[in-house]
């Protein structure tokens, strides 16, 4: 019976349900059986039921209920979620071809319990946008009592709603963002899930700090390179915050970096790993999607604009980190084989992947598939001879099915609740098509348009900014790039152009006053204040609020790959760091003479940046950028602040 009761878990049901859906997208991904639509007919309330119970393994779904209570409701949404899985498997001819506008009453009944478990599920997880769709189903419902003419609509019936979410499968639930998980996003989480299961994260940080060198100055920087390693496969600031930030957030406080800084820095690390491709917050698969063109035409632009941000972040971390810390030498830290042989694995398949989809002319599908077999491959063989050649004792207690199992773990909860996160913005989606807020939006913005197209821009990015607050980056992109990027294109504006202007106000959004899950994260683990956290890395990430502007006039930074891009980039890049200079540089002692200094580099860098004649930009670059070598030469002599003694290593610290 003990024995019984030892296999009989939460967590071992998890992985059973999780297995489940690694090995149907395998399937999947090698046939193509059946299509995108007919794969997420079947494994979206797989993916709900394996939310559940990740959900149900950290707590209660509902704390204040009876624990018997609790585990009823459970296995009613599980009861839910399987048969409406049974229900539009079996009936996917009939409901998708021959009952199309005439769905039968069990039909309805079936979507609506889909559709209401879905709504729910996004309460518990994404309490903003459950909120949000709650509104607009009021708004679909009754639009006809706004007293405003320009929300009000003659009102949706209420089987229009819900079909229109669920039973249509081309739209809601079921629609084009939950395939879109389940296919190229979820290929692409398999190279994530690889480097999880084998621990290649923590490596990866062992890594960045031992290359960070010797000196306090550089300690910050293995934030920035950690996060943007993490961040290229993660998707999701938060969760790369709460990755990197428990190792290098503690490691910056104890070379004597304050709490708010180091929040700070990790945080703006970690909106460059969302900029970063192959991944790019997962906003570059949609970007692609939309335009409808290859995934690597996305990635070439995006390198581009990651490029911009961390020339900026790399010299605000530096100019911060020569005025907060000493300059003395610190102990470089032993970094084991293992995690040195992880890293290139890691990195090995990056450039592997990047090969596969630039110079050999793969789909981004197959190129993340091969990528991701090629590097579990390597990891496990790698695992097996430090495990029983070399006896190594860093895998000492893991055993390779264990490691295995974190592997289709880490894939399964991490599809499962971007499955989730883009079923509920299919529901938002479609509410926000019945009742014709897109086009009445849009129509606004051409007419802002029709007296300046500055006005539209800045419009627009208010109201990607006000979308932003609340929002996760992927939902910001979709909702913009849906209400805002059509009436831009109709002004004339470059469709690249658009969509990477919805991209970067997406990433801004992650951090956009008054709310910021990741600086959020990042403050908590610092033990900062968030207000303060938050504050600080708005203006260490300045370049994203400078590139959503600088792309409409740098437009070749985005449009044309080649040397027009390389040109205009470097242009941006320069112009970003005379921005960033301006605001933490110290090029005098003496406050009022810095002051001056710094809006010296405010005006040069502004023409680099939006001076519409590129050989102007050029010749003002050619000042700027020698002023900022300079600058920073006079910044490490002016700057610092008195030396201290080293901190001791102990056992602790080196946990």
């Amino acid at each position: 019976m003990s024995f019984l009761k030892s296999i009989l878990t939460l967590r071992n049901l998890t992985f059973v349900a999780g297995a489940i859906l690694f090995f149907t997208l395998l399937h999947y991904f090698f046939t193509g059986a059946g299509g995108q639509r007919y794969l997420a007919v079947r494994l979206v309330p797989l993916a709900l039921i394996i939310q559940i119970l990740v959900l149900y393994q950290d707590r209660f779904l509902y704390p204040r209920l009876p624990a018997l209570l609790n585990h009823v409701i459970v296995i009613a949404y599980l009861g839910v979620a399987l048969y409406v899985m049974y229900y539009f498997t079996v009936n996917y001819e009939d409901i998708a071809i021959w009952r199309q506008a005439r769905y039968t009453q069990h039909d309805f009944i079936v979507g609506v319990l889909v559709f209401l478990l879905v709504m729910e599920l996004s309460r518990i997880i994404h309490p903003i946008l459950f909120w949000v769709n709650v509104v607009l189903v009021f708004y679909a419902l009754w639009g006809q009592l706004s007293p405003i003419d320009f929300f009000w609509h003659p009102g949706v019936d209420l089987n229009r709603l819900i079909t229109s979410s669920t039973v249509e499968f081309s739209t809601g639930v079921y629609g084009r963002y939950a395939q879109l998980a389940l296919t190229l996003i979820a290929a692409f989480l398999l190279l994530a899930a690889a480097a999880s299961g084998f621990g290649a994260q923590r490596a990866l940080v062992d890594v960045m700090r031992r290359l960070a060198g010797r000196s306090r100055h550089t300690i910050p920087q293995t934030a920035v390179l950690a996060s943007v390693s993490v961040g290229m496969v993660s998707g999701s600031g938060s969760a790369n915050t709460a990755v990197t930030g428990s190792f290098t957030i503690p490691l910056m406080k104890r070379y004597g970096v304050p709490g708010t800084f180091a929040g700070a820095v990790e945080t703006a690390a970690s909106m460059g790993g969302l900029i970063m491709p192959p991944l790019m917050a997962v906003a570059g698969f949609l970007m692609a999607e939309f335009l409808g063109v290859p995934y690597w035409d996305v990635v070439v632009r995006g390198f581009a604009v990651a490029f911009v941000y961390f020339v900026s972040l790399i010299l605000a971390v530096y100019l911060l980190s020569v005025r907060l810390l000493p300059n003395t030498s610190i102990q470089i830290p032993t970094v084991p084989l293992y995690c040195w042989t992880r890293t290139v694995i890691f990195f090995g398949g990056i450039i592997y992947l990047i090969l596969l989809m630039s110079t050999f002319g793969y789909g981004a599908l197959r190129a993340a598939l091969y990528t991701a077999a090629a590097v579990l491959s390597v990891l496990v063989l790698t695992w097996l001879y430090f495990k029983y050649v070399l006896k190594d004792p860093a895998v000492a207690k893991e055993s390779l099915l264990g490691n295995l199992r974190v592997v289709i773990e880490t894939h399964a909860e991490m599809t499962s609740y971007l499955t989730l996160l883009m079923a509920t913005l299919g529901i938002m989606i479609g509410l926000f098509t019945v009742t014709g807020f897109i086009t009445r939006m849009g129509s606004l913005l051409l007419q802002l348009g029709e007296f300046h197209i500055i006005a539209t821009i800045i419009m627009a990015w208010i109201f990607g900014w006000l979308v932003g607050t609340g929002l996760p980056p992927t939902a910001t992109y979709i909702i913009v790039a849906v209400i805002i990027v059509p009436p831009l294109r109709a002004l004339g504006i470059d469709p690249w152009v658009a969509h990477f202007f919805a991209f970067l106000l997406a990433i801004w959004g992650e951090l956009s006053p008054p709310t910021s899950l990741t600086a959020a994260v990042a403050a908590k683990i610092a033990e900062a204040s968030f207000m303060r956290t938050m504050w600080e890395a708005l203006k260490i990430c300045l370049p994203i609020t400078v590139m959503s502007f600088a792309i409409f006039v740098r437009s070749d930074m985005v449009v044309n790959p080649g040397w027009a891009q390389i040109t205009d980039t470097l242009l941006v890049a320069a112009g970003t760091a005379g921005v960033t200079y301006a605001v933490f540089g110290r090029f005098f002692a003496r406050p009022l003479a810095r002051w001056l200094m710094s809006l010296v580099f405010l005006i040069l860098a502004v023409p680099v940046i939006f001076h519409p004649d590129d050989n102007v930009a050029i010749v003002i670059s050619a000042i700027l950028v020698p002023l900022i070598i300079v600058g920073v030469g006079r910044h490490r002599r002016i700057a610092p602040p008195p030396e201290v003694a080293e901190p001791t290593e102990t056992a602790e610290s080196r946990a």
